[in-house]
C-alpha cells in the first residue's frame, strides 16, 4: 500500500535525492543549546549535549534490502535517510547512546522554503520513517515548501526497536464477563510486565515521550535549523504538545490532528470514551443492517448489535475458532471486544465493509460453523493483536505509556471501575476500564508534561472520534488560547487530514502550512457537504 489512507488503516487496526551532508553552523548550534527552560527540555551549553546538536548527518539510501518496501517507496519519492545519535539518558550525555532513524524529502520550492516539517503518525510508538512519502501528495503545493522529516522514535523500527518477547501484540484486552475472567487478566498483564522488565529493564526508564521530544530537538539542531514545524496525529498530538512546552520558541507551524487532552493523558486513555465507542458501533450497525443480504448480521440496528453481543457471549463460553491454516486463531471474551473496537475507528465505506466481513466471520464461528478463510486484512489484524508478530508494537506502546504516567496499582480499583461501567456500556466498559501492564510497571522517572506555554497551533478534530474524543481537542484548544480548532462535524473518524477525503479539512490545513496564517476563527467542516 502506498497511500497515507492505507497506512492509517493499518495503524488503526491495532490503531505517514540528497547528497550533501549538513552540519549545524556555530550560530545555530548556540541557539540549539541555549539556557534551559522551566520545563527542563533544553540543556545548558557545555553540559555535554553540544556534540549531539553539532553532529554531521550522513545521508544515504533508505533501502535496506530487497524486501524493504517502505524504503523503496521513500527512495521513489526522492527521500534519503540518516541516523541521528542521541543519549539514552539526557542527564548522562556521556553515557550510552542510541541512533534515531530519520528520512527527508527536500523542499522543491527552495525560493519559498519554510524549513523542516517533522511528521508523527501516532501510536504511541508508530513508525514515522515512511510518512514523508505518504503525506507529500496530500500536502499539494504546500509540500514543496518543506523538508519533510520522518522519524522512527527511540526504540521503534530502525531506532533500536524494543521487543519484550511477548507471545501477543498490544495488551489491550477486555476483563471479560466476571471476576474470574478479570483475575486471569490480572495475571496475564503482570506476566507481560515482568517479562518486559526482565528482558529490557535497563532501558525502559528512558522510553518516554519527553525523551522523544528531546530527540526531536537534537534532530532540529543537527539539521541546522532554528525552528521545527510539526504535524502529528493521535498520540503524535501529545508528543507535539510536549515539544512545544519543553522547547518554546523552537517551533514554527504546528498541526495536531485527533488531539489528546494533556491533562488526561495516561495509560488508561480509553477510560471515559465508552460513549463515543458505543455511538460509533451503533452507527456502523445501522449501516450493516441496510446490507443484511451481504453480511447476514440483522435487518435492523438492534438486530446487528444483538449479533455482536451474541458473538461476545459465545466467546465467553468457549474460544471462537476462525481462519484456515496457516492463519488459525482462537478468540476468547477478552479478545473479541478488542476486534470490534479495532474496526470502528473509521466510518469510511471501505472500513465499514472490512468490519462487516470480520463480524460476519465471527458470527459464523459463534454459531459453531467450520473455520472460515480470512481476508488478508483481518488476518493481519489478528496476527498483530494476538500473536508474537505484534510483540514489538505492544512492547513499545506499553513502554511509552507506562514510562510517561503512573496508574493505580491495586487491581481492586480496576474491578470497581469495570463494574461501574458495565451496566451502561456492557461491551466496551470491561475493555476500556480493564487493568493493563502499566499497573505492574516501574514508576516513571519524570512528572508528565504540563501546558504552561501558549501555542498558536491548528487543532483538527472529528466530532465522533472514537479514539481521542472531540472533548480532548476542545480541552487542548482551551489550554492554548492562540490555537484554532478545525472541526469535522458528523464523522466517526480518528485522524482526518490527508486520510479521510475531506476537501474542507485538507484545504484549510494546507493553507495554514503554506502561509503560516491560522484561520481568523475556529472553523467547522460538514462531512456530507465535502
Amino acid at each position: 500500500m502506498t497511500t497515507l489512507r492505507a497506512a492509517a488503516r493499518r495503524a488503526s487496526a491495532v490503531g505517514l535525492a540528497l547528497t550533501a551532508c549538513l552540519t549545524a553552523t556555530p550560530a545555530m548550534a548556540t541557539a540549539a543549546t541555549a539556557a534551559p527552560d522551566r520545563d527542563g527540555g533544553a540543556a545548558a551549553s557545555g553540559t555535554g549535549l553540544d556534540r549531539y546538536y553539532h553532529q554531521r548527518l550522513d545521508w544515504r539510501s533508505c533501502v535496506l534490502g530487497t524486501d524493504d518496501a517502505s524504503g523503496r517507496e521513500l527512495e521513489k519519492a526522492g527521500a534519503r535517510c540518516a541516523d541521528v545519535t542521541v543519549p539514552l539518558d539526557y542527564t548522562d550525555p556521556k553515557g550510552r547512546t542510541l541512533t534515531v532513524a530519520i528520512s527527508r524529502i527536500k523542499a522543491t520550492d527552495t525560493r519559498h522554503r519554510v524549513g523542516p516539517l517533522l511528521l508523527n503518525p501516532g501510536g504511541p510508538g508508530g513508525s514515522g520513517l515512511a510518512v514523508p512519502a505518504l503525506i507529500r501528495p496530500a500536502m499539494k503545493e504546500a509540500g514543496a515548501l518543506y523538508d519533510l522529516i520522518g522519524m522512527d522514535p527511540r526504540f521503534v523500527g530502525r531506532s533500536n526497536a524494543l521487543d519484550c518477547g511477548w507471545s501477543v501484540g498490544p495488551s489491550f484486552r477486555s476483563a471479560g464477563p466476571d471476576r474470574a475472567s478479570f483475575e486471569r487478566q490480572v495475571a496475564f498483564q503482570k506476566g507481560l510486565a515482568d517479562k518486559c522488565r526482565a528482558t529490557n529493564g535497563k532501558v525502559l526508564p528512558y522510553i518516554t515521550t519527553r525523551n522523544t521530544a528531546r530527540d526531536m530537538d537534537v534532530i532540529r539542531g543537527a539539521l541546522g535549523e532554528r525552528k521545527l514545524s510539526y504535524l502529528g496525529f493521535s498520540y503524535g498530538t501529545y508528543l507535539g504538545t510536549a515539544y512545544t512546552q519543553m522547547f518554546p520558541g523552537r517551533y514554527d507551524r504546528v498541526v495536531l490532528d485527533g488531539a489528546l487532552d494533556p491533562s488526561r493523558y495516561n495509560p488508561r486513555l480509553f477510560k471515559g470514551v465508552e460513549k463515543e465507542n458505543d455511538q460509533a458501533l451503533a452507527d456502523w450497525a445501522a449501516w450493516a443492517a441496510a446490507r443484511h443480504d451481504t453480511y447476514g448480521l440483522g435487518r435492523t440496528r438492534a438486530q446487528v448489535l444483538a449479533t455482536v453481543n451474541r458473538i461476545v457471549e459465545a466467546s465467553s463460553r468457549r474460544p471462537l475458532t476462525v481462519g484456515t491454516a496457516p492463519d488459525v486463531f482462537r478468540l476468547d471474551s477478552s479478545q473479541t471486544p478488542f476486534v470490534i473496537n479495532s474496526g470502528i475507528a473509521s466510518d469510511t465505506e471501505e472500513d465499514r465493509k472490512a468490519l462487516g466481513e470480520q463480524v460476519s466471520v465471527l458470527a459464523k464461528a459463534a454459531d459453531g460453523q467450520q473455520p472460515t478463510r480470512l481476508s488478508e486484512q483481518f488476518a493481519a489484524v489478528l496476527r498483530l493483536g494476538l500473536t508474537s508478530e505484534g510483540s514489538p508494537t505492544g512492547s513499545i506502546q506499553s513502554a511509552i505509556l507506562c514510562g510517561d504516567v503512573a496508574v493505580p496499582r491495586d487491581p481492586e480499583q480496576y474491578w470497581q471501575d469495570i463494574e461501574r461501567s458495565r451496566a451502561a456500556h456492557p461491551l466496551f466498559g470491561p475493555l476500556t476500564n480493564n487493568i493493563g501492564a502499566c499497573a505492574f510497571w516501574n514508576r516513571p522517572r519524570e512528572e508528565p508534561t504540563q501546558v504552561r506555554h501558549d501555542t498558536p497551533a491548528l487543532i483538527v478534530a472529528a466530532t465522533g472520534d472514537p479514539r481521542t474524543p472531540y472533548t480532548g481537542s476542545v480541552a487542548l484548544h482551551q489550554k492554548l488560547p492562540s490555537s484554532k480548532l478545525l472541526t469535522l462535524k458528523g464523522a466517526n473518524r480518528h485522524a482526518i487530514y490527508g486520510m479521510y477525503g475531506s476537501t474542507c479539512v485538507d484545504d484549510t490545513v494546507n493553507a495554514y502550512l503554506a502561509t503560516g496564517k491560522l484561520p481568523a476563527k475556529d472553523r467547522t467542516c460538514i462531512k456530507q457537504n465535502d
